[in-house]
C-alpha cells in the first residue's frame, strides 16, 4: 500500500512510533442548565456504586493531544460518529469577530487575533518553513490513531478539509482506517463562483470543500436521507400520468443475473434474452392484481413507480443544495470557518440514530453539538480555544429544551504531568525548580531564605503559586505577614510595597477581600494568571508567555424576605487584547460583558449554572440584575460568573443569609 513517511514516524528499528498517550482525569468546572432536582440526582448517582450513571453531554476545553487519550479510558470503541473540521491555515482559523455593544442597541466589532496558546499549538502542529507540511501530517496521523480507537466497530468518521491538504489526508486515512473502509469523497459547494485574486486571477475560482467519509468496518450505520425531486427530475423521470392524474415512471421487473425460479412464463411472455425475472411468480401476480404493472405493445410487463410514493432522491457525492450561511444568518457567530447546521444535519442523520454518541474535537463555533442536541444525539465536543467553548455554550443555551451539559478541562492534572516531566519526581527539588522557572519567565530574580516571597522584580516582590491549588485569602495573608516582617528586618524600606502573585487558579473573593486586607497593611497586591503557554517548550523559547492581571467584579445584593436580588455594579478588565481604538469606544463597564450566570446555592463544588443572561445578535442589550425567591430561610453561597467579550471568565462568591 502507498504510504506517506515523515521524520519521527519510525524509530531506528523501523518500528512505528506510537503517539504519547497520557490518560488524565477530567475536571468538571461548570454544570449548565441543571435544575436543583437534577443536581441532587447526579450527586446521589455518584455516591451509589450500583446506581446508573446519569449521562451529561460534555464540552471540553483543552489540547487534543491530552484530551483524546484521556477520553479513551471511558470511551474506547464507544463513539458512533465523528465529525472533524481540522484547521490548516495557521492563524486564520483562530481569528474571529468580536462584537462590542455600545451603551445603546448598536454594536462595534473588531477581529480578535488568535491567542498565544492557539498560535503556539498549531505552530507546533505544522512547524514552519520546509517542515510545515510534514509536521502537519505527523500531527494529523497521531490524531486519527486516537479517533480510530474511540470509534465503534460500526461507526463512521467524516473529515472536512479544503484543497490545501485533502489529497495527503486521504492517504493517511487509508492507512489508519483501511482503503476498503473508504466510503465517499463528498464535494460541498460552499460558495458561488467568484474572482480569485490571490494568484493574480490565473487559476479557477475555488468554491468547494472536500469531506472524506470512512467507516471503521464494512458493517456500519447507514440511514438513507432523501432530497425532494426537482421539477426537472419530475419532468424527465415521471413523465407519465394515469387516469387519476398521478405521475409515474416505468421500471423493468427483470435482472441481469438469475436467482431461483426466474425463467418462468408470465402472462404469455418470458424475460428478454439474457435477462431474468427479478421477482418470484407469486410476487409478480400480486403486483398484477394490485394494478401496478403496465404491459408494453410487445407484452413485456413494467412496474409503475408512482411519484407520490417515492421518498425522494438519495444525495449524490456532489452537495450543491446546502449554501454557506448568509451574512445576516441568525446562525452566524463570528468564526470565519463556521459551517451551516444543514450540513451537519445531513451527516448526523445519515450516520447515527437518536441516542447515539457524536464527537467533534475541533468544535469551533459549536455547530456539531448544537445539531446533535437538536436531533436527540449524545455528544462530546472539544476545542483548544476558550472563545470557542464560550461561543458553543451560548449557542447550546439557545437550543429549545437543551439538556443539562458539563464544561470540563484537565486542569491541575495536566499541569502535574508537565511538572513531573520537566522537573522530576523528588518533591522539594521539583518545587524549587518550578518556582525558579516561573520567576525567570516573569523576569524576576529569585530570593532565598523566605517561605512566601520567592522573588523580586524591580521594587515588586513575587509569589509563585502552586501547581495543584488556587491562591487563597490565607495565602495572601501569609504573603503580607512575611513581607511586613522582611521590611522590619531592613530588607525593604518602602512605605507601600508591591507584590505580584502568580497563580494558575484563584479563590473567588481574592480581587476584593484579599486586596482590601493587604491595602490596610500598605501592601499593593496584583494577581496575575499563569498562562497555559508555559506548558510548552517552544512557546517559552520563543518568548510567547505573558502574564495578565485578573479582572475585577463588583456585585450588589438586595434582600426582601425570601427574595434575593443580585446586580452587577462594576466590571473592569485588563484590556491587553483589545485594540486601542476599540477601547476608546467603551463608555460603560457593561460593554465588556458578553455573558453572566448565577449559581444560587453552591455547595462548595462545581459551578452550577442555574440562570444566565447573554448577548446575541438579535438581543445586544444585557440585563445586569437577576432575582430568586428561595423556598426556605438559611445561609446560601451564591456564585456569580461573568464572561467578557474575549471569552475570559471572572467569578465572585457571596454569602447570603435569607
Amino acid at each position: 500500500m502507498v504510504e506517506l513517511v515523515w521524520d519521527r514516524k519510525y524509530d531506528k528499528n523501523n518500528s512505528k512510533i506510537a503517539p504519547v498517550s497520557i490518560s488524565l482525569p477530567f475536571q468538571t468546572i461548570e454544570t449548565v442548565n441543571e435544575s436543583s432536582i437534577q443536581r441532587q440526582k447526579s450527586i446521589e448517582s455518584f455516591l451509589k456504586d450500583d446506581s446508573e450513571i446519569i449521562w451529561r453531554n460534555r464540552l471540553i476545553w483543552g489540547d487534543k493531544k491530552y484530551v483524546l487519550p484521556s477520553l479513551l479510558t471511558e470511551f474506547s470503541n464507544s463513539v458512533d460518529l465523528i465529525y472533524i473540521d481540522p484547521p490548516f491555515d495557521t492563524g486564520a482559523d483562530f481569528s474571529y469577530r468580536v462584537e462590542m455593544p455600545d451603551h445603546g442597541q448598536s454594536t462595534t466589532s473588531f477581529t480578535k487575533l488568535p491567542s498565544i496558546i492557539e498560535q503556539k499549538a498549531y505552530r507546533d502542529t505544522w512547524g514552519e518553513g520546509p517542515t510545515h507540511l510534514e509536521s502537519y501530517l505527523h500531527w494529523f496521523h497521531d490524531t486519527l490513531l486516537f479517533l480510530e480507537k474511540l470509534l465503534k466497530p460500526n461507526g463512521s468518521i467524516y473529515v472536512h478539509l479544503d484543497w490545501h491538504i485533502v489529497h495527503y489526508a486521504k492517504v493517511i486515512l487509508d492507512e489508519v482506517f483501511g482503503r476498503d473502509n473508504f466510503r465517499n469523497e463528498i464535494i460541498w459547494k460552499r460558495t458561488t463562483a467568484h474572482g480569485d485574486t490571490k494568484q493574480g486571477a490565473k487559476r479557477f475560482s475555488i468554491v468547494h470543500d472536500s469531506i472524506l467519509f470512512y467507516s471503521k468496518s464494512l458493517d456500519y450505520n447507514w440511514i438513507p436521507q432523501f432530497l425532494a425531486f426537482t421539477d426537472e427530475q419530475i419532468e424527465q423521470q415521471y413523465s407519465k400520468t394515469d387516469s387519476s392524474g398521478r405521475r409515474y415512471r416505468l421500471v423493468t421487473p427483470t435482472a441481469a443475473k438469475p436467482g431461483g425460479d426466474t425463467s418462468y412464463e408470465f402472462h404469455g411472455v418470458r424475460p428478454p434474452k439474457g435477462r431474468y425475472w427479478a421477482y418470484t411468480k407469486a410476487k409478480m401476480e400480486k403486483m398484477y392484481a394490485n394494478g401496478v404493472l403496465y404491459f408494453s405493445s410487445t407484452g413485456q410487463p413494467y412496474i409503475k413507480y408512482y411519484l407520490d410514493e417515492r421518498p425522494g432522491v438519495i444525495p449524490s457525492t456532489l452537495w450543491v443544495d446546502i449554501p454557506q450561511m448568509a451574512p445576516t444568518s441568525k446562525e452566524r457567530t463570528g468564526f470565519p470557518t463556521q459551517k451551516p447546521e444543514t450540513l451537519l444535519e445531513r451527516i448526523i442523520n445519515t450516520s447515527s440514530r437518536p441516542g447515539d454518541l457524536v464527537l467533534d474535537c475541533f468544535v469551533g463555533s459549536g455547530t456539531t453539538p448544537v445539531v446533535a442536541e437538536k436531533t436527540g444525539r449524545r455528544w462530546i465536543a472539544c476545542d483548544l480555544s476558550r472563545f470557542a467553548i464560550h461561543t458553543t455554550r451560548k449557542r447550546l443555551l439557545g437550543v429549545q429544551g437543551v439538556k443539562p451539559f458539563v464544561i470540563q478541562n484537565l486542569g491541575k492534572y495536566e499541569r502535574q504531568a508537565w511538572q513531573n516531566a520537566e522537573f522530576g519526581n523528588e518533591y522539594y527539588a521539583k518545587i524549587r525548580a518550578y518556582r525558579h522557572f516561573m520567576l525567570k519567565l516573569y523576569n524576576a530574580q529569585p530570593l532565598r531564605g523566605l517561605i512566601w516571597l520567592h522573588g523580586k522584580k524591580g521594587n515588586r516582590f513575587v509569589h509563585v503559586g502552586p501547581i495543584s491549588s488556587p491562591i487563597s485569602v490565607s495565602d495572601v495573608e501569609n504573603i503580607v505577614k512575611e513581607l511586613k516582617k522582611s521590611m522590619g528586618n531592613g530588607n525593604a524600606k518602602l512605605k507601600i510595597c508591591d507584590v505580584g502573585v502568580l497563580g494558575w487558579d484563584f479563590a473567588f473573593e481574592l480581587n476584593e477581600i484579599a486586596k482590601q486586607q493587604a491595602a490596610k497593611e500598605n501592601v499593593n497586591v496584583r494577581f496575575l494568571r499563569i498562562p497555559r503557554e508555559v506548558l510548552d517548550k517552544k512557546a517559552v523559547e520563543q518568548g510567547d508567555v505573558h502574564f495578565f492581571e485578573l479582572a475585577s467584579l463588583d456585585v450588589r445584593v438586595k434582600k426582601t424576605g425570601l427574595k434575593v436580588n443580585i446586580g452587577i455594579n462594576d466590571f473592569v478588565i485588563p484590556a491587553d487584547d483589545v485594540p486601542a481604538d476599540i477601547q476608546k469606544e467603551i463608555t460603560h463597564w457593561s460593554q465588556w460583558i458578553d455573558y453572566w450566570a448565577i449559581d444560587w446555592n453552591n455547595k462548595d463544588d462545581t459551578f452550577h449554572n442555574e440562570w444566565q443572561e447573554y448577548r446575541t445578535r438579535e438581543k445586544p442589550e444585557l440585563l445586569t440584575e437577576s432575582s430568586k425567591t428561595y423556598k426556605s430561610h438559611g445561609d446560601y453561597r451564591v456564585l456569580v460568573k461573568v464572561i467578557d467579550i474575549l471569552g475570559n471568565d471572572t467569578t465572585k462568591s457571596l454569602r447570603v443569609n435569607v
